[in-house]
């Protein structure tokens, strides 16, 4: 195999460097049968952690790191990150395998970690031409997606040695506080919608169905394809937020990640050529429904919610932008957003009585 750049993958951005020859002796030194001169791309997606691609001769890995500059609470946890998927493989096969990690921040400047590399396509906008010809592909994946989902929620966390990675109780109430103290650190300006939001949040907290792991970002954008089987996830990606805790929070961040036809705002942010053909969010929640047992009759609360979450995930990688942490020029229009989905969690709310 040859340093051609994969199709995946570009050269490493300007001021994402690491310490390359620092992190390749670590890596010899722990996992011996690498073999050959390091090479390093960088895989392009993603907004917050830093993914890269290590090539040795025909063995590719695959390293996350935190971005630069300093962290917003809660996030690019790569202790917690590897945790999980270097006991969630075994039950959960499409969870990537973490192979080792590295708490030692002087050599890549971060704690970091390393796992296998999978194969595939990642829809993150348009139908990829790898699963165009597929017939009425783009249900078949959004039913593969939630079918995965509902998957992953039927596990039992203690089976796997999982469940401290959370406290079940009281797990929604400190989601809603917890994101709303992140906007607080994050903000501009003044947004009275987002506080008022907030307050109709906490008056109607609904209860968990059951208790389970919950990934936390659950979206097209984090699921890759066999481009021969559009009818079955391949993988997940970005568990750094992983717990446990109620399950219907990741049915909510799927709906409100999920572009359906009329929208005035579409909320993957991604030019989509026809929504006619996807899946409306209903039909997704009744797929869920049917294949985990679970009441899914306040699953707008938890699309509302998410909206108003994503809200703060916006401004948190928008300010880094405004404050000088990160000079990629993808987040310096990304404030125009929150206030659009600060509206759409209120109306949500409005649609259900809330």
């Amino acid at each position: 195999m040859t340093d051609s750049i994969p199709s995946d993958a570009i050269p490493v951005r300007s001021g994402e460097d690491l310490d390359w020859p620092r992190i390749e002796a670590r890596l010899k030194a722990e996992m011996p049968e690498l073999e050959g001169r390091m090479s390093v791309f960088q895989f392009p997606r993603g907004h917050a952690n830093l993914t890269y691609l290590l090539r040795f001769g025909d063995r590719e890995l695959v390293l996350r790191r935190p971005p630069f500059g300093p962290l917003a609470p809660g996030g690019h946890d790569m202790i917690r990150e590897y945790k999980v998927l270097s006991r969630l493989w075994r039950h959960f096969d499409r969870a990537p395998r973490a192979y080792l990690i590295c708490e030692d921040e002087s050599v890549a400047g971060a704690v970091f970690f390393v796992m296998e590399r999978r194969t595939g396509v990642v829809i993150d906008g348009p139908i990829p031409d790898e699963l165009a010809h597929h017939p009425e592909v783009e249900r078949r994946v959004s039913m593969a997606l939630v079918e995965a989902m509902a998957e992953l929620h039927g596990l039992d966390p203690a089976e796997m040695g999982l469940m401290d990675l959370g406290r079940p109780h009281g797990f929604v109430q400190r989601q809603v506080s917890g994101w709303h103290k992140r906007w607080h650190l994050a903000k501009e300006g003044e947004l009275r919608l987002f506080d008022q939001v907030h307050q109709r949040l906490e008056r109607s907290i609904p209860e968990p169905p059951r208790v389970s792991l919950v990934h936390n970002d659950l979206g097209l954008h984090n699921c890759q394809f066999d481009p021969a089987d559009p009818d079955r996830a391949k993988s997940f990606f970005d568990w750094d937020m992983t717990t446990v805790g109620d399950p219907l929070i990741d049915l909510g961040t799927l709906l409100n990640y999920w572009p359906e036809h009329g929208d005035d705002y579409i909320r993957n942010r991604k030019e989509n050529p026809d929504l006619t053909q996807m899946p409306p969010r209903i039909d997704m929640i009744r797929r869920y429904s049917e294949r985990t047992g679970v009441e899914v009759d306040r699953a707008r609360w938890y699309e509302a919610f998410a909206l108003w979450k994503t809200a703060v995930v916006v401004q948190q990688i928008y300010i880094r932008y405004a404050r000088g942490q990160t000079d990629d020029e993808r987040f310096a229009r990304m404030n125009q957003h929150p206030p659009i989905l600060v509206r759409l969690a209120s109306d949500t709310l409005e649609d259900i009585g809330l």
